[in-house]
């Protein structure tokens, strides 16, 4: 059995192991990582051989951890990841490459268009109707986008959002509110089998399906780092964020939307944003909490769009594609059955 687990952030980790009489048998690690002393990779392979196939990637930490020497430097790996990877073998989880991927980049429609598509697109690939997909997200109208579980009224300031001119929306996943004002955001969504992240904690896909927008990030001169659960952030402040959802056909859809320009004002206008989060996030001012991508790098929306897709493109050897007219159709008729509804808008008063 052969697993692979690429570290968010960090290094391959690579794990063949055997399954004898319900434990684990020639187990050997390998890697690009760093680990002094050598002799500790012994003691890592020693470690695992033995434990019941059963064993949860928690506990295979933990036996790994008790065995490392005092001393021991594990750079670009941890105990942790070990464990992901011997999971990730034990159910024959696919990597990127394992799928034909597309890129869709398409015209622009409306906020509630896009939310429809994602539910669209996402059930597609639950059925096999549709390859894996990495999808762009471009929109004609600025919106306030709340959480699938966000009070309307804890959350939104409507006559905030009246003056600057900004919709209201609701979509399927979880998390906080987001700001999508014309120009001002990068928006994609993965729609992708769950077999891609077989093995893997929900916390842990967070990362792990984003992972090559670091890559994409730091490819244009920002240290992009993940920071549990599901923002991404450089040295000087939040960068975006990312939700999930999970059909029970089998389709994950994953999105994140990145910052490329804001306008602190409006944000403080728009959003109630209490003083539990600021103070959960370590700062008195909205406005700080997010550091854009224009005043880092310089660069167009346009041209970090294109670097984005150069570096999915390389790491899944994905081609162009295109949302196919009954699509398109399966999502405006959703528009308006329900992501246009004051009872989807309303469903948490």
């Amino acid at each position: 059995m052969h697993g692979e687990y690429k570290v968010p952030g960090g290094k391959l980790v690579v794990v063949d192991l055997e399954v004898e009489d319900g434990r684990l048998t020639d187990f050997r690690l390998a890697g690009d990582f760093f680990l002094e002393p050598d002799s500790a990779l012994e003691d890592i392979n020693a470690a695992v051989n033995g434990l019941p196939v059963e064993t949860d990637a928690t506990a295979i930490a933990a036996a790994v951890r008790e065995a490392l020497p005092a001393g021991a430097q594990l750079l670009g790996f941890n105990p942790e990841s070990v464990g992901t990877a011997v999971r990730r073998a034990l159910v024959t989880a696919p990597g990127w490459r394992d799928f034909d991927w597309e890129i869709v980049h398409e015209k622009a429609v409306s906020p509630r268009m896009n939310l429809a598509l994602d539910e669209v697109l996402t059930s597609r690939v639950g059925e096999g109707r549709r390859r894996p997909t990495l999808r762009i997200w471009e929109w004609d109208e600025s919106a306030v986008v709340i959480g699938s579980f966000q009070s309307y009224r804890n959350e939104v300031d409507p006559e905030g959002a009246a003056k600057h001119g900004f919709d209201v929306v609701r979509r399927i996943s979880g998390g906080g509110a987001m700001l999508m004002a014309a120009g001002q955001i990068i928006t994609y969504s993965l729609y992708v089998p769950a077999s891609l992240v077989q093995g893997l904690t929900f916390a842990d896909s967070y990362a792990f399906l984003d992972d090559w927008v670091l890559q994409a990030l730091k490819s244009v001169g920002i240290d992009a780092t993940y920071q549990p659960l599901n923002d991404i952030a450089s040295p000087t402040g939040k960068i975006g964020g990312a939700a999930q959802k999970r059909l029970a056909n089998g389709g994950v859809l994953h999105h994140a939307t990145i910052s490329y320009d804001i306008d602190g004002q409006v944000m403080t206008e728009v959003l109630r944003i209490g003083r539990e989060k600021l103070s959960d996030k370590g700062t008195t001012s909205a406005a700080k909490r997010v550091d854009p991508l224009r005043t880092q790098t310089g660069l167009s929306r346009a041209e970090i769009i294109e670097r984005f897709k150069a570096t999915f493109r390389s790491l899944t050897d994905a081609e162009d594609g295109t949302i196919t007219a009954d699509e398109y159709a399966d999502a405006e008729a959703l528009v308006e059955s329900k992501f246009a509804t004051d009872a989807w808008l309303h469903r948490v008063p």
